[in-house]
């Protein structure tokens, strides 16, 4: 008889991991303080990216906070406040940004990146949950200045060394890929080792499929306390009831940190605001982009095309800045021409809070407090592409398997 699992979060990692262990027969019992239709899950950018091999604790990121710090439309924006949860992750980001710690993370990004991409297509192919959107067209970046092509050129010399399908595009090729595009535009790298979907339409036909599977939601219920017995975790209690479990699975998101304090856990994880905006009629956008020099991402979706982006670190709230959708609706201007973004569709704009760890990396795996405990989160910017790779690494830990990759990298109790 398979284990009664408690899994925390319903976002896509939440999800993916409730998927996966009723794959391997036990019963997950999903749950989340809302109702599982809105944030981080739902406006990112829904890219599947190997490509994204560099994390976001890297040399220069620390000093680039600190001159956008007092710039709340730029598009990496750290909200100075005296916080020591913050000011604690605000050191581990800046000792971990190296060279160093680049050169370890590369290999294990790419590694999980490509088994998540592997395992999306194995549940698009099944048809379990119909013909959802997955397309495999790669990613352009788009650069108008020097520094960014030169950049990204440097990346792109990386992910080929780890066996990356990627090239830089003539102005002919990149003409006629996606045309459109704003002169000023000097350049393009397309990773076509890349993929992308549409994560609303994913995220309601896996929450269809998991109920009709037998899952168990609880929605609009949040987690209060723990009960626990030595090195067990015996239940997660609600204000709506006590769930006894033989294994827990915190995968909470940007609320992580939170929970983990309810069991004497250090969790380092600080809530990256992201935002989006959907333009459901016609766009010159033919295939995904990213606008380096704006740090915008463009995919085009299943009936509509999304414009998304900045990373914000200002807490757990969802208060929209309308400078950052500004900057965003700019930016894609600027890119294509003959494109403006309308003002109804900027009042439309939704964020969602992306649980970012302080070396870029996930946090996979149990801890050392409670054996029948384990984390998944701390994906930051990659946590759509990751859900599926994380969902079935969980598992099989839970499961005794041999994991389908080494943990090491991703152990929540790991140095920084």
């Amino acid at each position: 008889m398979g284990k009664r699992v408690i899994v925390i979060g319903g976002g896509i990692v939440g999800l993916s991991c409730a998927y996966y262990l009723q794959k391997q027969g036990h019963q997950p019992i999903v749950i989340d303080k809302s109702e599982m239709n809105a944030g981080a899950s739902y406006v990112n950018a829904g890219y599947l990216t190997p490509s994204h091999i560099i994390p976001l604790a890297s040399p220069g990121m620390m000093a680039k906070g600190i001159k956008w710090m007092f710039n709340s439309s730029s598009p990496f924006y750290m909200k100075p406040r005296l916080d020591m949860d913050f000011i604690r992750w605000a050191w581990y980001f800046n000792t971990s940004s190296t060279r160093a710690h680049v050169e370890k993370a590369i290999p294990l990004i790419k590694d999980i990146n490509l088994l998540s991409k592997e395992l999306y297509t194995e549940m698009h192919d099944s048809g379990e949950m119909g013909d959802f959107h997955l397309e495999k067209r790669g990613l352009l970046m788009l650069f108008k200045t020097p520094g960014e092509g030169n950049h990204e050129r440097e990346v792109m010399n990386r992910a080929i060394d780890q066996g990356l399908e990627a090239r830089e595009l003539t102005a002919d090729e990149l003409g006629k890929l996606q045309p459109g595009l704003s002169p000023e535009i000097r350049g393009a790298i397309h990773y076509e080792c890349d993929a992308h979907s549409s994560p609303d339409e994913i995220m309601e036909r896996l929450k269809a499929y998991l109920l009709k599977a037998g899952v168990l939601f609880h929605k609009g219920e949040a987690v209060e306390r723990f009960i626990t017995d030595g090195e067990v975790v015996k239940a997660a209690v609600t204000e709506k009831g006590s769930y006894e479990a033989d294994e827990i699975v915190l995968a909470s998101g940007s609320w992580s940190q939170q929970l983990a304090k309810k069991l004497n856990i250090k969790l380092e994880v600080q809530p990256g605001k992201g935002y989006r905006i959907n333009v459901s009629r016609p766009t010159p956008v033919t295939i995904p982009a990213i606008l380096m020099e704006a740090k915008v991402a463009v995919t085009p979706m299943r009936g509509f095309t999304r414009f998304a982006g900045t990373m914000e670190l200002s807490g757990i709230n969802h208060k929209i800045r309308p400078e950052r959708v500004r900057a965003i609706a700019k930016a894609a201007s600027d890119y294509y021409v003959d494109f403006e973004v309308k003002p109804e569709e900027m009042d439309q704009a939704q964020c969602g809070l992306r649980p970012v760890s302080p070396d870029g990396l996930p946090y996979i795996g149990r801890t050392s407090k409670y054996r029948n405990l384990a984390i998944a989160t701390g994906h930051a910017m990659m946590g759509w592409s990751l859900g599926p790779a994380t969902g079935k690494l969980i598992a099989e830990l839970i499961d005794g398997q041999k994991t389908s990759m080494a943990l090491d990298g991703f152990h929540p109790e790991r140095r920084f």
